[in-house]
């Protein structure tokens, strides 16, 4: 049985994207350069399921995009809740606040432009589950930033853990991003203040529970 196979008969037997989110998705891939960026309707039903699961008051999402996982993870939300997403590319606002302005939550949504590495530690808020899908090469310095961000018992969802595979290349021929990858997932679960587990979804997603 092939791996493709299983993969397509867990999407089938998995919840639907919403209606709103599929006129994201296919905007997205029609118009932006990288539209693999995109989450994707499986990786989004699974975070909009954490999200319920958690029910967090407040969501920070480092890297945007074009806003789908933001929804997802937005569906989640307590109801005064809020999300704080930031992404920068100010090409992407016009499409985020498109869908966003459609969306019930427009209201819970807190949007930034810049750099998250500058941003982050003036966001004065602490947060029930952070989702990490950001410039990779910074993912180390991202965690090093977000960890005093974090409640106790609040989640960490860091995307592209497999780096398309390259994280399981020789080391010696490993590029720079692969391998501040490869560290920060070799940091992360080895990181007392939490506890780790790596699903094989999409470009590989793992998800921490802070102690």
């Amino acid at each position: 049985m092939s791996i493709d196979k299983i993969n397509n008969y867990a999407k089938d037997h998995s919840c639907s994207e919403t209606k709103l989110l599929s006129e994201l998705r296919r905007e997205t891939e029609l118009k932006c350069i990288n539209p693999i960026m995109l989450s994707g309707e499986y990786q989004g039903r699974l975070l909009s399921l954490i999200s319920k699961i958690k029910q967090p008051k407040k969501i920070l999402e480092i890297g945007t995009f074009t806003g789908y996982a933001t929804l997802c993870l937005a569906e989640g939300l307590e109801t005064s809740g809020k999300i704080y997403t930031i992404d920068k590319n100010e090409e992407l606002i016009k499409i985020q606040n498109k869908y966003f302005l459609k969306s019930k939550y427009h209201k819970n949504i807190i949007q930034y432009t810049g750099d998250a590495l500058e941003i982050i530690p003036k966001i004065n808020s602490k947060f029930d589950l952070i989702f990490l899908d950001a410039d990779k090469e910074n993912y180390i310095k991202y965690l090093e930033i977000i960890i005093p961000k974090l409640n106790k018992k609040g989640i960490l969802i860091s995307d592209n853990v497999l780096w398309h595979g390259k994280v399981l290349s020789n080391k010696n021929n490993q590029d720079k991003v692969t391998k501040r990858i490869d560290t920060f997932n070799k940091n992360l679960v080895e990181n007392n203040n939490f506890q780790t587990f790596m699903l094989p979804i999409r470009d590989g997603l793992s998800i921490s529970i802070k102690l």
